[in-house]
C-alpha cells in the first residue's frame, strides 16, 4: 500500500495541463473519450459475461487506463524507437487518462457504494475532499516555497504531505487510499513548486514502481490463474481491441504523430487497474480467479508493451535527429 500510495502521489505531481493545452490540444479530448468509450465497451462486454453492471464498469475502467510509469520508462530509454512529439504525445495521453480516469472511478466507486454507504453520501463526501483538496492546493506548495532552500526538508513535508492527504481522503471521506494520494499529488501539481517537487522526487520513482511490481508479483496466486486462465484471454482481447484501436482511431482522428506507435506504447494495464481490481477483491465482488487473471494481464501487457514500443519504425536510423528528433532528458521528459 505504501508504495502504490508514493507512486500514485508521484505520478500526480507529474500532471502539467498547461503544457498539455500547449502542445497537443486534441489530448484534452483524446484521451478523455478514449477513457469513457473504452470503459463502456468493455464493461458492457463484462457484463454480458456475467458480471454486475457496476462492477463491470469498474474493471472496464481497470482495462482503460494505461501505465504511466511504464510509458516514462519506454519514452526515457536509450533504446526507444520514438521520435519527441511521439513522445510528448504519449505522455500527455496518459497522464490525462490518469486525471479522467480518476474522476470516473471515483464516481462509479461511489455510486457502487464500495464502503457500504449510500451512493449520495458517497458522492457528497467525494465533493467535499475536492474542495478540500483545492483549498490545499492554495495553501501547500506556499509551505513548500519556504522550505525550497532546505532540500532535505522539502523533500520530506512534501512526501508527508502525500500520505496525509491519502490518510484524510481515506480515513474521513472514504476515498479509495490511493486514487487520494493522486489527488494530494495534483494538489502540488499546478503550483510555482511543482517543478521544484518534480526534480527532487524524480529519483524515487524507480524505487516506488519497484515497490508497486512486487506488490503485485506477490500477490499473484498460480492456482487461481490457472482457474482464471479464460479471464486472462477475455481481458487481454478486451485491452487490445477496445482499448489500443480505441487509442490508435483517435490518435489519427486528432491527427497525432505516428498513431500506430502511440496505440502500442499504451497497450497495457497499470498502477491505476491494480488499485481498482484490489477494491473489488477486497469488496468479495470478484472471485479469486477473476482478480489473479487481472493481474497476469498487467504483467504481461506491461512486459509486452514495453518491447513492442522499441519495434523499429519505417524511417528511423540510430542517431539520426533529423528522423528521431532530439534526444530528451528524463528530468526534461518528467
Amino acid at each position: 500500500d505504501v508504495g502504490v500510495v508514493l507512486l500514485l502521489f508521484e505520478v500526480g505531481i507529474e500532471l502539467d495541463v498547461g503544457r498539455l493545452r500547449r502542445e497537443h490540444r486534441s489530448l484534452l479530448v483524446a484521451s478523455p473519450a478514449q477513457i469513457v468509450t473504452t470503459t463502456l465497451v468493455a464493461g458492457s462486454v463484462l457484463t454480458v459475461l456475467g458480471q454486475p453492471y457496476e462492477v463491470a464498469l469498474i474493471l472496464g475502467l481497470c482495462v482503460a487506463m494505461s501505465s504511466s510509469v511504464v510509458i516514462v520508462n519506454i519514452t526515457r530509454s536509450r533504446t526507444r524507437r520514438t521520435n519527441k512529439p511521439t513522445e510528448t504525445a504519449m505522455l500527455g495521453w496518459s497522464l490525462l487518462q490518469d486525471l479522467s480516469g480518476v474522476i470516473v472511478a471515483a464516481i462509479l466507486l461511489a455510486i457502487w457504494g464500495a464502503d457500504s454507504r449510500p451512493p449520495l453520501e458517497a458522492l457528497l463526501a467525494l465533493g467535499a475532499f475536492a474542495l478540500l483538496a483545492v483549498i490545499a492546493a492554495r495553501i501547500f506548495p506556499a509551505v513548500l516555497g519556504r522550505l525550497r532552500s532546505y532540500p532535505d526538508l522539502f523533500l520530506l513535508v512534501s512526501i508527508a504531505g502525500g500520505l496525509i492527504g491519502a490518510g484524510i481522503g481515506s480515513v474521513v471521506f472514504g476515498i479509495p487510499l490511493a486514487l487520494a494520494a493522486f489527488v494530494a499529488g495534483l494538489v502540488i501539481a499546478d503550483s510555482p513548486m511543482a517543478g521544484e517537487a518534480r526534480r527532487r522526487l524524480l529519483p524515487f520513482r524507480d524505487v516506488f514502481a519497484v515497490l508497486f511490481f512486487v506488490a503485485v508479483g506477490s500477490l499473484l496466486e498460480l492456482q487461481a490463474l490457472i482457474d482464471g486462465l479464460g479471464w486472462v484471454f477475455v481481458f487481454a482481447a478486451l485491452m487490445i481491441t477496445s482499448k489500443s484501436g480505441i487509442i490508435y482511431l483517435y490518435a489519427r482522428v486528432g491527427d497525432l504523430p505516428r498513431p500506430s506507435q502511440i496505440a502500442t506504447g499504451m497497450s497495457q494495464l497499470g498502477e491505476f487497474s491494480f488499485v481498482l481490481v484490489s477494491v473489488l477483491f477486497a469488496a468479495d465482488a470478484v472471485p479469486a480467479e477473476l482478480y489473479a487473471a487481472l493481474l497476469a494481464v498487467i504483467t504481461l501487457s506491461i512486459g509486452a508493451s514495453a518491447i513492442a514500443a522499441r519495434a523499429p519504425v519505417k524511417g528511423w536510423v540510430r542517431g539520426s535527429e533529423e528522423q528521431h528528433g532530439p534526444t530528451s532528458s528524463a528530468a526534461g521528459l518528467a
